[in-house]
């Protein structure tokens, strides 16, 4: 098992050479430096803590300068806990996991915070049912009855649905699979969705269901293989086959019609 941490930049589609479309989110997964590595002697389980994005020293405090100067790194905006017995025998303090830890084809979970939607009412959070639509009803979004049928209906129970504030929530979506890999842009393409929004920090992981059937992984198109010229010029060639070849279907086809009038006129005479 291995996981890693990124930041969601947002979605966008990619071309697979065999035409295929695949909805994708961008994920970029700058190196994760490990700060402290947590033992099981002395911290009871096993586990990788590493930080995420530099930050300036003018701007971190002594606990923070003191955390990371055994790792011999600048500090760090975000600092989490990653598992995996994968990236923890292979990294040591100061070392980095990046991207590479993943390879195409790889089945995921993905674990991020979900978007928070404000102050909703039962309609929106909790799916009551809408009271009637007419003008002369005076009942249309509203809350419903608080009544309480025994001894205790002096109050309203605790757990009653009513409109609040819909926070956000630790979510993680499962079964994802990775579309492409580019360590030289930091960068990781999941296909799907994954929770919260755009520039938060999300969690990869291996996917932890079993028996999960593989998805097949077609190659990606690859444009910086040939240069802005070479594709004008393919371009610049294919258009001109299209016109050639129209030409000569137009030719043909003034030819026949012009047989055909001439056979009809004879035919007349």
């Amino acid at each position: 098992m291995k996981s890693i941490i990124g930041r969601k930049i947002g979605m966008t589609s990619v071309f697979a050479e065999d035409g295929t479309t695949y909805p994708v989110t961008v994920v970029e997964v700058l190196p994760n430096v490990v700060l402290q590595k947590k033992t099981k002697e002395k911290d009871g389980y096993e586990a990788l803590q590493i930080g995420y994005e530099d930050k300036k020293v003018s701007r971190a405090n002594k606990c923070e300068q003191g955390l990371v100067k055994k790792a011999n790194t600048a500090p760090k905006y975000v600092i989490r806990e990653i598992e995996g017995d994968e990236i923890y025998a292979n990294h040591e303090v100061g070392t980095a996991v990046d991207c590479t830890a993943f390879k195409v084809g790889d089945m995921i979970d993905v674990t991020g915070l979900s978007k928070g939607h404000g102050f909703s009412g039962v309609i929106k959070r909790y799916h009551a049912i809408i009271g009637p639509k007419g003008h002369g009803s005076g009942y249309h979004r509203q809350i419903g009855s608080l009544a309480t049928n025994g001894r205790t209906n002096n109050r309203v129970h605790p757990g009653k649905h009513m409109g609040g504030q819909w926070r956000p929530k630790t979510r993680t979506v499962q079964n994802l699979v990775i579309v492409s890999v580019d360590p030289s842009k930091n960068c990781v393409l999941i296909r799907g969705s994954v929770p919260g929004p755009d520039l938060s920090i999300i969690k990869i992981k291996s996917c932890v269901k079993k028996g999960v059937k593989p998805f097949i992984v077609s190659p990606i198109v690859d444009y910086t293989k040939e240069t802005i010229t070479e594709l004008e010029k393919k371009n610049a060639d294919a258009l001109s086959k299209i016109a050639v070849k129209a030409e000569e279907n137009s030719g043909k086809k003034r030819t026949a019609i012009s047989n055909k009038s001439h056979s009809n006129a004879a035919a007349k005479k």
